[in-house]
């Protein structure tokens, strides 16, 4: 999953401007939240679930959560990374310093690499030049070298960037290895294409490539949410966007083993709802990852990457039907994925049930009910018709109840002062 359109909007709200409602993803938002859920004692995957009614939907409904988290990895454990950044130098790239912040982002990122990583320098304006060579990720001073000569210059082409990235990327392709491009650009794309699948079936780029992109967004105003957004879904990889240098720190540092470790491919989730206990059901956000139900075991189905220590979460309110029976099953989640170390298609399941389901908002898990307050703030801010009258207002002071129930972290801290 992305995180960008959670940062975008915090963004917004501290140039004292409201969030574009196109922009608001209210899984980007739930997901960019530690969910503190437990890794897997054996395997790749864990599979949690809670649930619960909550002041924030009618009172006919229960909100679920679905929780998986992977494998934590050690930075020192992971395998050796291929890294090509193709790095935005166009003339917008010089507002706010854009640039700037993009070439301290990645130097906290070199800063952590090893002797048998690789990095690789592609700069793109009115047409892509590589600037490094692919290089031992232990020599930072000709890294960082590389990076000190870039300088906004003139019109984007981003689709050239990509070919070039792509094409240094097959070259210091390492087997069994972690493989990626970096992108970082506002998203201003303005020579050659500016339709994401064009740009990447132009590049090389896909499943077939075992290159995943992660494409991070700088800016404000002219920024292009869309196609980096796209360019992350289709590259198979994700979208972070940096407004702050503590965001790349989270991002790049913090967070590193994960953001460039994968331990699963191409995964899937789906879920089957039991319709003897369940009336009606609907994902809260999500609407640009959906695939048809019959792909789910289709193995040219795209899914997505998920890096070690990650997890994810999706949320669902429910109408549940009266308990007349003996089944007390609401749900099964099924995971589907293929292992990057030996291109295995892999599958676990679990079956939810109504015990999964606390009877009080109360009662529930902190993480629960932080994600809930921050679905809902997602919602409002997209104009969703699925709470209807609530105002920011309102939202702040539902928080302001719970604030002392809410896990005890920077990040919440942050959401609230948003809010405010």
């Amino acid at each position: 999953v992305d995180t960008a359109s959670y940062t975008v909007a915090r963004n917004y709200v501290n140039q004292g401007l409201r969030p574009d409602s196109a922009s608001v993803r209210p899984d980007e938002w739930v997901n960019y939240f530690d969910q503190g859920y437990s890794p897997p004692e054996t395997g790749a995957f864990a599979i949690q679930a809670d649930g619960a009614p909550t002041p924030f939907l009618s009172s006919s409904e229960v909100l679920l959560r679905v929780g998986v988290a992977t494998r934590a990895v050690s930075s020192a454990a992971r395998p050796s990374a291929a890294l090509t950044f193709v790095i935005d130098v166009s003339g917008s790239m010089d507002q706010d310093g854009r640039l700037e912040l993009v070439k301290q982002s990645i130097a906290l990122l070199v800063a952590q690499l090893r002797s048998d990583d690789r990095v690789a320098i592609v700069a793109f304006s009115t047409n892509a030049r590589v600037v490094l060579t692919p290089t031992p990720g232990d020599r930072r001073d000709q890294i960082l070298g590389a990076l000190s000569g870039l300088h906004p210059e003139d019109t984007t082409n981003a689709e050239a960037g990509l070919q070039l990235g792509y094409q240094l990327a097959r070259a210091q392709f390492i087997e069994n290895g972690i493989n990626r491009v970096v992108m970082a650009t506002d998203g201003v794309a303005n020579v050659g294409s500016e339709d994401a699948a064009t740009m990447l079936r132009n590049a090389g780029a896909g499943t077939g490539s075992h290159v995943q992109l992660v494409a991070i967004g700088v800016g404000m105003g002219n920024y292009n949410d869309a196609l980096l957004e796209q360019l992350a879904i289709q590259g198979d990889g994700f979208y972070a966007y940096v407004d702050t240098l503590d965001e790349a720190r989270r991002i790049f540092v913090d967070q590193l083993a994960q953001t460039i470790d994968t331990v699963a491919l191409d995964a899937k989730a789906q879920i089957a709802f039991n319709p003897t206990t369940v009336a009606g059901y609907r994902l809260i956000g999500y609407e640009d990852r959906g695939i048809p139900d019959s792909s789910f075991r289709d193995p040219n189905a795209k899914g997505g990457a998920i890096g070690a220590g990650h997890q994810v979460t999706a949320l669902y309110a429910l109408v549940l039907r009266r308990s007349e029976s003996s089944d007390n099953r609401l749900a099964t989640v099924m995971l589907r994925w293929t292992d990057p170390k030996n291109n295995g298609a892999q599958e676990i399941s679990r079956d939810i049930n109504r015990g999964d389901l606390s009877p009080s908002f109360s009662v529930t898990d902190p993480h629960f009910k932080l994600d809930s307050l921050v679905a809902s703030t997602a919602e409002v801010l997209r104009d969703s018709p699925w709470i209807p009258g609530y105002r920011i207002s309102d939202l702040r002071s539902a928080a302001a109840e719970i604030q002392g129930l809410l896990p005890h972290t920077a990040q919440v801290s942050d959401f609230l002062q948003m809010l405010d």
